[in-house]
């Protein structure tokens, strides 16, 4: 767990700033975890993110403070995990590489490849556990465990995937080259920083 008011304050913040400032730090769910390192941007005034049309029962954690976890099943199929920062603007965690409980995430996924336990929204919570129970929580609270990247690295950017509107913002950001990204990012496309 992690102080309240330390997650308040790191992500009361503009949510592309907060989701660069993601890669590198740790998450995760009941000891279920690892290092982020794959994040999409969503905010309230761009027509792809959930907030745009205002608050409804579906995306109300978006609202709620910054630090809230929001989770929501995408296209019926998959659990998707998000950190929300300022009102109407929350950052979809991606990948992570898998660090702790890999055994527990093997048997959750069914599958013994370590590269793709968390390498996509689906995946990743899939392998960690979580489901809607875990919707519109604290993530200073158990069984949640998030910590800052220890230092500032190398990102590469690019466009989000897997939507159909406002697709040219480069609010996708990722480790440059990893083995566990859910897609890589195209040569073309992408700057670092």
């Amino acid at each position: 767990m992690a102080d309240p008011t330390f997650i308040n304050r790191y992500f009361d913040d503009d949510v592309v700033a907060v989701a660069r400032r993601l890669i590198g730090a740790r998450f995760h769910v009941d000891g279920v975890g690892g290092t982020i390192i794959e994040t999409e941007a969503y905010a309230p005034n761009e027509p792809a993110s959930h907030s745009f049309r205002g608050p409804t029962p579906r995306n109300k954690p978006m609202f709620d403070l910054p630090g809230t976890v929001y989770v929501y099943r995408s296209y019926g199929i998959h659990w998707c995990v998000n950190f929300v920062c300022r009102p109407g603007s929350a950052v979809l965690i991606r990948a992570l590489v898998p660090t702790d409980g890999i055994e527990q995430m093997i048997d959750r996924r069914g599958l013994p490849d370590p590269k793709k336990l968390c390498a996509g929204p689906g995946r990743l919570t899939q392998a960690l556990g979580i489901d809607l129970s875990h919707n519109d929580r604290p993530l200073s609270d158990a069984p949640f465990c998030f910590a800052p990247a220890p230092v500032e690295g190398p990102v590469v950017i690019g466009p989000r995937i897997g939507i159909t509107k406002a697709v040219d913002l480069p609010w996708r950001f990722g480790v440059p080259g990893s083995k566990y990204l859910s897609r890589p990012f195209t040569k073309n496309g992408p700057s670092e920083v």
